[in-house]
């Protein structure tokens, strides 16, 4: 199984959107097995955006991440980057096919709702900003683990 990392953005959480984006990822069959709810510190914030350093944009990234919490969390299933990807939507809300998180939830590019990352390396070097090794849970099976396995291999 593939893993990513999503967080719900502060403009998410702030609105109320937990439950109804943490449900579309659960319906979707992707298994959560890592959760928090933090304030993202500057560091943090730092780490998380470094690609975008010097950017134009990137005080406005810092300034929105680190102001309200956020919902951080490792998701796992087959193909799940790009599973994601998809369910989230464009970044321009606008632009998101209707259905999607964006569509459906965010208003503006800068406050976009959801973020996930875009390959496995992105992926991992986000699970490590934010979580612990310690912190992810790996030994549960869902319902979907069941089906996997009974699914002849390709």
């Amino acid at each position: 199984m593939d893993r990513t990392f999503v967080a719900i953005k502060p403009d998410g959480v702030k609105r109320g959107l937990i439950g109804n984006i943490i449900r579309r990822i659960e319906h979707k069959g992707y298994k959560i097995v890592g959760m928090k709810m933090l304030q993202p510190t500057l560091e943090i914030a730092e780490k998380h955006y470094a690609e975008h350093k010097g950017k134009p944009f990137y005080p406005e990234l810092i300034n929105y991440i680190t102001s309200g919490p956020i919902v951080a969390m490792v998701v796992e299933g087959k193909n799940v980057i790009e599973g994601m990807r998809h369910m989230m939507g464009s970044t321009v809300p606008n632009d998101a096919q209707v259905g999607t998180i964006r569509a459906d939830f965010a208003q503006t590019k800068e406050c976009n709702t959801i973020h996930g990352s875009d390959s496995c390396e992105s992926a991992q070097r986000e699970i490590d900003i934010y979580f612990k090794p310690e912190e992810l849970c790996r030994d549960w099976k869902s319902m979907m683990d069941y089906v996997w396995e009974s699914m002849p291999s390709e």
